[in-house]
């Protein structure tokens, strides 16, 4: 697993994301074994419920091999346009931290799956929903093997061009 030092140098760097009016919404949690291991166990009673007891027993040992956890919430704001910056914000701070980690060859997943949205994982993380939103769970670790990155679509199907 990447060293602690490490994650807290990308953290550092990646906070240098724009942000409208230095707002700087963010805020990272970094999770202990104690915590992951209680989450691993919400998300397999998560899957159980709505997939079975095999699906959450393969969700349960899949989820206890990841190493390394960290957690990005966002701000709420009175404001319905200051929401949405400062939402954006914090994916350009996600992206600052995968790319900086990646650099230094270490794999990240970014997730918001259905464990993320729920009130439970809240309560486990300490994060009080009525002030933060959890924007992303972060998976971190040395990967296995490096996947290839070459399946994206020509850039011309993504620009249009103006006069």
């Amino acid at each position: 697993m990447p060293e602690y030092e490490m994650i807290i140098k990308a953290i550092d760097l990646a906070r240098w994301a724009p942000n409208h009016k230095l707002t700087e919404p963010w805020h990272f949690y970094l999770l202990g074994k104690e915590t992951i291991n209680q989450v691993c166990f919400l998300n397999a009673e998560i899957t159980r419920e709505t997939r079975g007891e095999r699906a959450a027993e393969m969700k349960l040992e899949k989820w206890q091999q990841i190493p390394g956890w960290l957690v990005l919430t966002c701000k709420h704001s009175d404001n319905s346009v200051r929401e949405r910056e400062d939402y954006a914000a914090c994916c350009c701070v996600a992206q600052n931290l995968m790319l900086l980690l990646w650099d230094s060859r270490v794999g990240v997943k970014w997730t918001t799956g259905d464990v993320t949205r729920d009130d439970r994982f809240y309560n486990l993380i300490q994060v009080n929903r009525q002030q933060e939103t959890v924007v992303g769970l972060f998976w971190y670790g040395y990967a296995g093997e490096i996947p290839e990155f070459n399946k994206r679509k020509p850039v011309a199907t993504a620009l249009t061009e103006l006069p």
